[in-house]
């Protein structure tokens, strides 16, 4: 089963994510997908596949064997750069790199954690810190122009923004409005022309079992 897929930043290829812990890349030319690699990254689910958007030959994995891997492509089979297995708690649900700096990449996982990495150093992310949200973290959304605000779904304690500095993280604002599973989450994105980007941001969220779509506005003054 594809449980997790993301485009590479030129949208010639994609990273699938199996249900026996294999990861796929797919090569997409005119109307034709076809695989190119596939192997063997976990031992359990693969929840969360994704590309590094500085540097796409490298692809990011992590599962419910609770390690955070990190893959280079240009090796068939692809060759492990490096793999973390003592720092999640519980299955590592979501991996995103930051569009705002290269050096900050962002781990959610089901042990309720929200985690900061600085990964300057390829063979292994060189530190670590992280905030508690309450809830499983199952997506994680950088703000198209904002790089501090980040918006995540945490399942079973609905939606929060979270405002980083640095290695620091706060979460300044939570939306309990949906009645099960926080699944899907993202900010409003597209062109913004002077006065719009006055305005305070969209986010639309989508929950599972009652299959609700909400859009909202967060209220926190950092959004002025």
């Amino acid at each position: 089963m594809c449980l997790c897929l993301d485009w590479n930043p030129s949208a010639t290829s994609i990273t699938v994510g199996l249900s026996d812990g294999s990861v796929s890349i797919i090569s997409l030319t005119e109307s034709q997908l076809s695989t190119v690699q596939e192997w063997k990254a976990h031992d359990f689910e693969l929840w969360t596949a994704s590309f590094d958007i500085h540097q796409p030959h490298l692809v990011y994995t992590g599962s419910d064997d609770c390690k955070f891997s990190c893959w280079d492509l240009r090796d068939s089979p692809s060759k492990l750069v490096f793999q973390n297995t003592k720092v999640h708690k519980m299955g590592v649900c979501c991996i995103t790199k930051s569009p705002h700096d290269a050096n900050i990449l962002l781990t959610g996982s089901y042990d309720e954690n929200l985690r900061i990495w600085d990964i300057r150093s390829i063979s292994r992310p060189i530190n670590e810190s992280s905030i508690c949200l309450g809830g499983g973290v199952w997506r994680i959304k950088h703000h198209p122009s904002t790089p501090v605000l980040i918006l995540t779904a945490c399942m079973h304690n609905g939606f929060g923004v979270v405002k980083i500095d640095g290695d620091k993280a706060e979460l300044i604002e939570t939306y309990q409005k949906h009645g099960s599973l926080a699944y899907g989450a993202d900010w409003q994105r597209g062109e913004q022309h002077a006065e719009a980007k006055r305005k305070k941001s969209l986010v639309a969220t989508c929950s599972f079992y009652d299959k609700l779509l909400r859009l909202w506005i967060p209220q926190a003054d950092v959004y002025q």
